[in-house]
């Protein structure tokens, strides 16, 4: 079978070959236990044990605070290579990685303790459902959030609410953190994808949070002020796209691989020869890569881009990465939805690698990253109106 297109070639940049050859030590434990989290719906410890020994679940925080700062070009190729053996994983890995964006605009002493002192994954709701009532020296905080991805692994989690009280706040989120053992967890994640996220919900009732561990919502469409334990300076909305894409393409890359091995070994019924033979699946199949293709130059181009810019991207960066991470769902759905459609009855064998992706690809795209109101926005804003979030 001919290599396929994504594979990492030696002319890699050595930051990303190092980070890739991260994941190739994690690999076998991801493929041990990954059932086992299907079954369960949420990750075995052993797993993210084996992602913090790599460092994973810190890659995208500064050096500063104990991460390993990489690209956000490096960082988007580890999460697509986690997504091909175990979308799950990668999934949270995004999540943590997004959040840990939020590491930018927290004092710095506060992001050493989250990110540096200790070692689990920081996650939680970033939809602000929670209500913040501004105190002397904080707020308190109420409210209940769902798809908490990877908070059964978490020592911190963050709960963005709508500051409440008699006068109307400048900036009307925050993004608050709070301990993970201050929280009440709900075991409602039951869904046919990414079913090892364990991405539950959870309900804080009226906790105190300092001023310091809250992060102004009105700052996060903005670059983090410059500071030398900045990682990144690109605005926290503009970060968030690449990790839900990251994941998907990687999903989509994993169907492309496992769909040669059903065709050159199906015979289907009443029929005489493989799918591999036929001109149809064979044409199939190279769209589905042009598809993928496609996808991951678009999005290695706007994490290039991403690192160019800066600060100094605007809203003709968020823009960009806007489209691209929307035409990388597109895409990855197009092409495992083909793929699967091809395979005939073989994609539904239970547990098959072709079905679990159709199941992920399907769940990961209806995060509002990925959504195609994004279109809608980004061409709105080529048309010379403003760049709204959603309408």
């Amino acid at each position: 079978m001919a290599e396929v297109f994504w594979s990492a070639s030696p002319q890699s940049p050595g930051e990303t070959t190092e980070w890739l050859d991260r994941v190739e030590r994690t690999t076998p434990v991801l493929v041990r236990y990954r059932e086992r989290a299907e079954r369960e719906r949420v990750t075995p410890a052993e797993v993210i044990e084996a992602l913090r020994a790599q460092n994973i679940h810190r890659m995208w925080v500064s050096p500063a605070f104990g991460g390993g700062g990489v690209s956000v070009r490096t960082g988007s190729a580890v999460l697509q290579a986690l997504a091909r053996v175990d979308a799950a994983v990668a999934w949270q890995m995004g999540v943590q990685g997004v959040i840990s964006r939020l590491s930018d605009y927290l004092p710095e002493q506060v992001a050493r303790q989250l990110f540096h002192d200790s070692d689990g994954l920081v996650v939680g709701g970033i939809n602000p459902t929670g209500q913040a009532e501004p105190v002397a020296g904080g707020y308190r905080v109420r409210g209940r959030w769902s798809f908490a991805s990877g908070s059964t692994h978490a020592d911190w989690l963050v709960c963005a609410s709508v500051v409440t009280g008699p006068e109307v706040a400048a900036s009307p989120t925050r993004m608050l953190f709070v301990p993970s053992d201050a929280v009440r967890f709900e075991d409602d994640w039951h869904t046919v994808g990414l079913r090892g996220t364990g991405s539950v919900s959870f309900t804080v009732d009226d906790l105190f949070v300092p001023d310091d561990f809250a992060v102004d919502g009105g700052l996060l469409r903005r670059p983090p002020r410059d500071r030398p334990s900045r990682a990144h300076a690109i605005a926290y909305y503009d970060f968030g796209p690449f990790t839900t894409a990251s994941t998907a393409l990687g999903i989509a890359q994993d169907a492309l691989s496992e769909f040669p091995r059903i065709a050159v070994g199906t015979v289907p019924a009443r029929g005489t020869e493989t799918l591999a033979t036929s001109h149809t699946v064979q044409a199939g199949l190279a769209r589905a890569a042009a598809l993928v293709r496609g996808a991951e130059l678009m999005l290695t181009d706007a994490a290039d881009q991403a690192s160019r810019s800066g600060a100094a991207g605007g809203e003709e960066l968020s823009a960009l990465i806007r489209l691209a991470a929307a035409t990388v769902g597109e895409n990855a759905v197009r092409a495992v939805d083909s793929l699967h459609s091809l395979a005939g009855t073989r994609a539904l064998t239970a547990g098959g690698r072709l079905d679990r992706c159709f199941r992920d690809v399907h769940s990961a795209v209806a995060h509002i990253t990925l959504a195609p109101t994004n279109f809608e926005m980004v061409g709105a804003y080529l048309l010379g109106n403003a760049l709204l979030m959603r309408r």
